[in-house]
């Protein structure tokens, strides 16, 4: 067992760091946070930079790495400043289905532009009515001559107001059994006639990772725009989530490391009873064990990672990466706001942003509860 990572690994880590750090200011951050704006500027660069798409293959503008290094980035970017690291490290979601499963001509056209900062994707999956269960959906797409006709909402997609690209999960077999066999993928432009998109906001955290409900009425795609196979959608979906899950356990743990980070400056600054409050071995007690956790957290997602990159997926695993890393990283930020004290409610001390940000990690991606029936899954099999 090696727990280094490589050289090369290293310098990606390194690199997303000082980016992420020299960039990502917490004026710019708050600002974003306020205004609810997508950082366009820092996101352009990422791209330019390489940390976009990383794990891409060459020949689609990527840098052929793998989950993994995707991960140290997300991790880097959102541990230097939740709000905008959410937002960049989200900006190709949903790219990974059409680089899976799409053809030749969708990854051409998709892939180089999401990762030379000229595109952003959405994934279009979860509906009002269908959120932890994705078997649900009503988003219907009816054929019709050469071309395929979608009518339904999708709600809370990220990226959808900034969106050129979504992949859109639609039923195509209404009387297939189990319904699920009858779902399909499709790729819709964002200039298609009958596309509506209704930005969401007021949002408790991640403000500047944009999110709309989308309408579809009477949006018509052509046969080229099915994602992989007919009635395959489902599946390619639920793969699509294995790997997704590991970038937002990545996401919750730079946040939570990020947290520990300013924690850490702070007690050792902040003065009561004549001494820094960071001598109290009360409060060295609770911020060591909250590196421990960190710690621990780190390995299990960076395993999980270096599993998918493998091709070892394991559905159990990722997702007792996501539910540890989000649970710990509302855990984390909670204290963190706790060792601020009055400090650490106002917005001048980003803790309460990171807070705010964190608490998305366990719901998006489907929720704790649902990581938990997966994670039971894989232990019990089914019963």
């Amino acid at each position: 067992m090696d727990f280094e990572l490589t050289q090369e690994q290293k310098d990606i880590q390194r690199a997303a760091r000082e980016f992420a750090q020299a960039e990502f200011t917490p004026e710019r951050g708050r600002e974003y946070d306020e205004k609810e704006e997508f950082p366009f500027d820092l996101w352009k660069k990422a791209c330019e930079l390489g940390f976009i798409g990383v794990h891409f293959p060459e020949e689609y503008g990527g840098a052929g790495m793998g989950y993994l290094e995707n991960t140290l980035i997300a991790e880097e970017f959102c541990r230097a400043d939740s709000t905008i690291g959410s937002a960049i490290i989200l900006s190709d979601f949903s790219s990974e289905v059409i680089m899976k499963f799409g053809s030749e001509e969708q990854k051409e056209e998709v892939l180089p532009k999401v990762a030379s900062g000229k595109a952003i994707t959405a994934g279009c999956y979860t509906e009002p009515e269908a959120g932890s269960d994705l078997t649900a959906i009503r988003t219907k797409a009816e054929k019709d001559g050469d071309e395929w006709v979608i009518n339904g909402t999708k709600t809370f997609i990220t990226n959808a107001p900034i969106a050129d690209y979504f992949v859109v999960l639609a039923v195509t077999d209404p009387n297939a059994q189990p319904r699920y066999r009858g779902f399909t993928t499709f790729l819709v432009r964002k200039n298609a006639e009958g596309l509506k998109i209704n930005k969401i906001t007021g949002k408790f955290g991640i403000r500047s990772s944009p999110t709309a409900e989308v309408s579809f009425k009477d949006v018509r795609v052509s046969e080229e725009d099915i994602i992989g196979q007919l009635n395959r959608g489902f599946y390619q979906v639920l793969e699509f989530f294995d790997g997704s899950r590991i970038e937002i356990a990545a996401q919750a743990l730079g946040i939570a490391q990020g947290a520990l980070d300013k924690t850490i400056s702070y007690v050792k600054q902040r003065k009561q009873f004549g001494q820094p409050i960071g001598a109290f071995q009360a409060l060295q007690h609770r911020i060591a064990d909250m590196a421990a956790q960190l710690e621990a957290c780190r390995l299990l997602v960076y395993k999980a990672a270096w599993k998918y990159d493998r091709g070892e997926i394991d559905p159990a695993l990722t997702s007792m990466a996501k539910y540890y890393a989000g649970k710990l990283a509302v855990r984390i930020c909670d204290e963190a706001i706790q060792m601020h004290g009055g400090y650490g409610y106002i917005s001048e001390y980003d803790v309460e942003r990171f807070y705010r940000d964190a608490k998305i990690t366990e719901i998006y991606e489907g929720t704790k509860e649902i990581q938990l029936n997966t994670i039971a899954k894989g232990l019990l099999g089914k019963l």
